[in-house]
């Protein structure tokens, strides 16, 4: 007897976002999330929880929800689905901390499925340091690796290379960051039934407390100067690009009247751009831009 259905993912979803606010004003030791429940005029609604001013985290939000109702044409074409009504959920995540030393990170995790039976699960984390530091990428993806192992070994190098396609700033020809995993229509089929596509998520979605408090805990007191900082901001202006020009989930959110609050809440509180700014070779900033490309094996 199958268990599993959109009523216990919802449940579950719930349940990951209260343990990351959590968890994560723990590791902050100041900052307090506040919750800003909403409702969709199409159907569902959500709880924004946003934390800002935290001794860690500059600002970041840990957003659950759970929407309904009609696929827009839109939707339907661009993902090739047959009209049907929608229902979505999940737990959407980002972070800015105050210290340049310290990674902006990004999580996604959430569960689809129509009225006429197609169903899948898709996400994704990632990591966004100003400073890109070989140690803290070897220990992201390696964890992120013995998660994927343990479910398939397909499951790494192919979720990372869609990390590197997918966080990747076109026009800049860049990677926004240091890439990790990004899946998306994880169905059931002759190997994977649902449920085991559902563990895998699980695992990410566990994944993102601990982690995030390792490199707070590591990297917080790290001194900086304000050229760091303003190597931060203008790392930050990068990040406002992808979310507003390449972004699937944004764009999704969008089209299907989501609450444009939540939706944007993956910016920056502040960004800065410097018309044609190319740092030195061999400065750091210089050494981080030269990691940032699709393909680097950190494991």
């Amino acid at each position: 007897m199958n268990l599993l259905n959109k009523e216990n993912i919802t449940e579950w979803f719930k349940g990951l976002q209260n343990n990351i606010c959590q968890a994560l004003e723990q590791a902050d030791g100041k900052g307090k999330f506040k919750e800003d429940a909403w409702q969709r005029e199409g159907g569902g609604g959500g709880r924004s929880r946003i934390i800002e001013e935290g001794s860690v985290i500059e600002k970041g939000g840990v957003n659950f929800s759970a929407v309904h109702g009609k696929t827009p044409q839109n939707i339907l074409k661009a993902l090739k689905l047959q009209d049907a009504d929608f229902y979505a959920t999940g737990v959407s995540i980002v972070l800015h901390p105050h210290s340049p030393m310290v990674p902006i990170i990004h999580m996604n995790v959430r569960y689809f499925e129509m009225s006429n039976g197609v169903n899948w699960f898709g996400g994704g984390i990632d990591l966004t340091p100003h400073y890109v530091v070989a140690e803290d990428a070897k220990y992201f993806h390696q964890q992120l690796k013995n998660i994927c192992d343990k479910h398939h070994p397909s499951y790494y190098p192919e979720f990372k290379k869609w990390a590197d396609d997918y966080f990747f700033l076109k026009h800049r020809n860049e990677t926004r960051g240091i890439g990790g995993i990004f899946f998306d229509r994880l169905t059931a089929n002759k190997e994977f039934s649902i449920e085991s596509r559902f563990d895998f998520v699980k695992e990410v979605g566990e994944f993102f407390a601990p982690t995030y408090a390792h490199f707070i805990k590591k990297n917080r007191e790290i001194p900086f100067n304000q050229s760091h900082k303003d190597w931060q901001l203008m790392r930050r202006g990068r990040y406002v690009e992808f979310n507003l020009v390449w972004d699937k989930g944004t764009r999704f959110g969008l089209d299907t009247n989501g609450r444009t609050e939540s939706i944007l809440m993956s910016m920056p509180p502040q960004a800065n751009w410097h018309y044609n700014y190319q740092p030195p070779e061999t400065s750091e900033e210089g050494k981080t831009l030269a990691l940032l490309k699709k393909g680097v094996k950190w494991v």
